[in-house]
């Protein structure tokens, strides 16, 4: 049973029939007639909570990082308390850093946000560098670590072949010399 299911009971009785047994009781007929009202009132609560349970899982979910998307994971596997989302002491810098010293508190509720929801992990906008002299593109051999230069017409190719790494985040620039690159802006 649902956490929903459990809070909002579903009414017992589905149909409502005063004169099954035509009775001509006027007190039996009130009576059924009040169990009528009843039924239908719960009937209507009963739909206004489901309509406000399609709403809340129709509203967007929270765009989170990667990385605070495997916190939240990791969180979850280990104890599954929301409150160990806000615990620095195991919180890796990353999550911290996006937390607590960015001074935004819309992150806080954002990450709480995600915990009770759900999320979807944002994708980070990517980049190739051209060379502004060369007007060669840089790519990274992932077999061999080193950076090498090809030219416009081979990025195609490179992007079907495995062990290449050609568009780079605004971080993995960031932690790079890009002096004489340009940054040209990966379109999907």
């Amino acid at each position: 049973m649902t956490k929903f299911e459990e809070e909002v009971k579903r009414p017992k009785k589905a149909y409502i029939d005063p004169f099954s047994k035509r009775e001509v009781d006027f007190t039996g007929v009130a009576k059924k007639f009040t169990e009528g009202a009843q039924t239908l009132k719960q009937w209507k609560e009963y739909a206004f909570l489901l309509e406000d349970k399609l709403k809340l899982q129709q509203q967007a979910l929270p765009v989170v990082p990667d990385f605070v998307a495997e916190w939240i994971e990791c969180v979850k596997e280990k104890n599954n308390n929301a409150l160990a989302l806000l615990d620095d002491d195991n919180m890796p810098d990353d999550v911290n850093e996006w937390l607590f010293f960015q001074r935004n508190d819309d992150n806080i509720k954002l990450i709480l946000r995600a915990w009770l929801d759900g999320y979807t992990v944002e994708k980070p906008q990517l980049f190739y560098l051209k060379n502004k002299l060369t007007t060669s593109y840089l790519a990274l051999d992932t077999n061999t670590g080193y950076y090498e230069h090809w030219g416009e017409e081979i990025i195609p190719k490179l992007l079907k072949k495995q062990g290449y790494k050609i568009s780079f985040t605004q971080q993995e620039i960031d932690s790079m010399e890009t002096g004489s690159y340009e940054q040209i802006e990966v379109v999907e």
